[in-house]
This record gives C-alpha cells, sequence and structure tokens, in this order.
C-alpha cells in the first residue's frame, strides 16, 4: 500500500510536530509520500480554495483512492477507519491520498474526487497539527490490520 498525504502549507523540518509525524512515518511498514504545497498569495475566497484544490489533486493518480479531511465529513472509529484501507486494499487499490486543505477548506474539485470524506472531530485543528494525528491514525490502521498490539480497544 502506497500513502500519500497532500496538504497545503509547508511544515518546517525543526518544527515539533514534524518531529512527531516523522517518527510515525518511520514505524510505518507502507510507503507514505508527503507533499506540500504552498498556498497561493494574494487570492481569498473559492478563487484560494480553487488553486489549493488543483495543487492538492496535481500529484494524485487517477486510479488512487482519495481520502478528503473536512469538518462535515464522516467521524469514523481508528477500526473502522482501518476497515476503509482493508476494504481498498481487498479490491486492489494500490494507492490511498490524504488532503489537507488551507485554512478555508476545501473547494468543489476536491470534495468531488473524494471517495471519502473524513472529519476527526468537530473541533478546528491547526494544519500541521493535523498531519500528525493523521499519520498516527495511519500508523494505527496498519498496525490494526496486521494484528499488532499498538491499538487497544
Amino acid at each position: 500500500m502506497h500513502i500519500i498525504v497532500s496538504a497545503i502549507g509547508k511544515l518546517k523540518k525543526t518544527a515539533p510536530e514534524y518531529k512527531i509525524m516523522a517518527e510515525y512515518l518511520k514505524r510505518m511498514k507502507w510507503s507514505v509520500t508527503l507533499k506540500e504545497y504552498e498556498a497561493q498569495k494574494g487570492q481569498g475566497g473559492e478563487a484560494l480554495k480553487s488553486a489549493e484544490g488543483s495543487l492538492l489533486l496535481s500529484g494524485i493518480d487517477k486510479t488512487a483512492k482519495v481520502v478528503v479531511l473536512d469538518e462535515h465529513g464522516e467521524t469514523l472509529s481508528s477500526r473502522e477507519f482501518a476497515k476503509h484501507i482493508q476494504k481498498w486494499q481487498s479490491t486492489g487499490v494500490d494507492t490511498v491520498a490524504f488532503l489537507i486543505g488551507g485554512a478555508d477548506g476545501h473547494g468543489e474539485q476536491v470534495k468531488a474526487r473524494a471517495d471519502l470524506t473524513l472529519s476527526f472531530g468537530r473541533m478546528t485543528l491547526p494544519h500541521f497539527l493535523m498531519r500528525v494525528v493523521l499519520t498516527e491514525q495511519i500508523y494505527r490502521a496498519q498496525t490494526i490490520l496486521s494484528g499488532h498490539p499498538y491499538h487497544r480497544d
């Protein structure tokens, strides 16, 4: 399984969030690629969301399953999240891309491309911290699917 985490904004390698995220990435058996894009300066509203959406989608293969992180998405338990990934694996999907938008959220072209719209709760999290939460949950899903005792119910 190949995982792509595609996000708006570049996280500095010296940031504490980067170090935590890197630790989960190092533990993973799945191949994970982090793609970061700078937000367009001087734009706002729908134009900004559209520009950011084009950037996020530019590195995603048409056969990849796309998970859009959005506050209005589905809220899943860790086991339910793992089951989605397992279902995709069992049907031959080799790439799952997770899209983290900018501060104003996702535009319509990103939402239309989603195979799953996922929420990590109703609270707003900083985009850089969201990368840590997401990579930990991807790692957790991998351990659940492999029978590793990391996850406890």
